[in-house]
Order: C-alpha cells, then sequence, then structure tokens
C-alpha cells in the first residue's frame, strides 16, 4: 500500500494537469509554436547532408471500427540538393527508394522488381512531383524539404506550444496544429540542434481518427555519404524490371 501511494503521488500530478489542459484550465505558449517550427525548418534546410534512422507506425482501422497497428523501420540519407536514398522495412513491405540527381529508381525486395525513371531535379522537387503527379503520400518526407516550414504550415489555422517532452532521452518542445482535415503534433529537440524527433498525424476525415506516428532517431549531419551512397546496385540483375518516365 505503501508503494501503491508513492506512485499515486508520482504521477497523479501529471494526469491532472493534462486534464487540466485539455479542458481548457492551462493555457499553450501558443506564440513560441510558430517560431519554434520555423527555426526546425531553418536549420534542417540549411544541412547540406543528413542521415537518420526511423521507425514508423501506421494505423488501419476496420469496418468494424478495431484500430490495426503496422509497424516498420527504415532509415533515410540526404545530400543537398538532388541525392537521396531512403529505406522502410515492415512486416508488409521492404522497399528502397534511390535518386542520384538523374535517376529515380523504386525497388520492392518482396517483390523482386524495381523501375527506373530519368528525373532531374532536386530532392524538393521530386517530393512533390511524386506526390503531385503520382499521388505517393509519404508522411515525414515535409521535414526533409529545405523549406519545410511553408509545406508543413499549409492549411494550419491553429498552432500551440504544448511545452516540454522527452523522446528517446532527448528533451523536446512539443508543438501542436490544426488544418481541417488533420491535426499534427511534432517533438523538436531542444536547444542549439533543433531536430524533429517524433511526429504524429492524425486524420480527422476518417472514422476512427487514425494515427501515423514517426519516431527519428540517430541524426547525423556532421559526416559525408560514401561517394557511391546513392548509387542503384546492379546485383539486381535476376530482378524484374520497369521503366517509367517523370
Amino acid at each position: 500500500m505503501v508503494l501503491l501511494g508513492f506512485i499515486r503521488r508520482i504521477f497523479a500530478p501529471g494526469v491532472v494537469l493534462c486534464a487540466a489542459f485539455l479542458a481548457g484550465g492551462a493555457q499553450a505558449q501558443d506564440d513560441d509554436a510558430v517560431p519554434i517550427l520555423k527555426k526546425m525548418s531553418a536549420y534542417i534546410g540549411g544541412q547540406p547532408t543528413i542521415q537518420a534512422t526511423f521507425d514508423t507506425d501506421i494505423e488501419v482501422v476496420t469496418d468494424d471500427l478495431q484500430k490495426i497497428q503496422f509497424a516498420s523501420s527504415g532509415q533515410v540519407m540526404l545530400s543537398r540538393p538532388d541525392k537521396l536514398r531512403a529505406s522502410r522495412t515492415g512486416g508488409y513491405a521492404d522497399v528502397e527508394l534511390v535518386f542520384d540527381g538523374k535517376k529515380v529508381t523504386v525497388f520492392g525486395k518482396y517483390l523482386a522488381a524495381y523501375s527506373q525513371a530519368d528525373f532531374s531535379g532536386s530532392v524538393d522537387q521530386l517530393i512533390d512531383k511524386m506526390r503531385s503527379e503520382f499521388g505517393v503520400e509519404a508522411p515525414g518526407t515535409d521535414l526533409l524539404l529545405s523549406r519545410s516550414f511553408d509545406e508543413l504550415m499549409t492549411g494550419a489555422y491553429d498552432a500551440k506550444h504544448i511545452g516540454r517532452g522527452v523522446i528517446d532521452g532527448v528533451e523536446c518542445e512539443h508543438l501542436a496544429f490544426r488544418s481541417s482535415d488533420t491535426d499534427w503534433q511534432i517533438w523538436i529537440e531542444a536547444g542549439a540542434n533543433p531536430i524533429p524527433r517524433k511526429f504524429v498525424i492524425t486524420s480527422k476525415s476518417v472514422t476512427g481518427a487514425p494515427q501515423y506516428t514517426l519516431r527519428i532517431k540517430d541524426w547525423n549531419t556532421n559526416s559525408q555519404p560514401p561517394a557511391d551512397a546513392f548509387a542503384f546496385s546492379l546485383r539486381l540483375k535476376r530482378s524484374r524490371w520497369f521503366s517509367a518516365r517523370l
């Protein structure tokens, strides 16, 4: 009973504070949210190279309103302005995208097949084209854009600085934003390196309000990727291949 009382004394104040905030009894620091997000955008957009690993969870709501969560992990390597390598592995997907500034390749390892297309442009332009013309949505890629603030804030009508939280042992600024069809939150490392550590998107237009969660780890902006980091290997000679045009 003594232990139970001790636990309650530790956790109850936090629970009460959260309940009060959600009920409107506490005020978020609204004026701080946008400047903090701008600082993150400027910092990330100014990094010539980025390497990171990540974990993702995406929820699917069934017809009988059961939420099923699918988990995957991956890594990303970026060299501005026109080189990108990203992979994601999960129970139902094992895919890799490679862009060397002249050609983009998407490789489905489970299918033993890949597709290539000629494309000249920046990583920003590639992400925009894949989204606008091919309907390829990859939540979280906005964070890599050189002007991520503009993209993230499109349609946002509310911004709150909730306070501070800790992600993987790192103290972060916790921000929350709202748009007509989504609510989203982001945790940005506090201090001199304002990198995003966690990103959550809630779909308000879908029954059950499923969420997409991205947790970013092992940030590295100090080392240069190897010379062949963005070359698609021809070790896939036995794989089926498809050509396309972007």
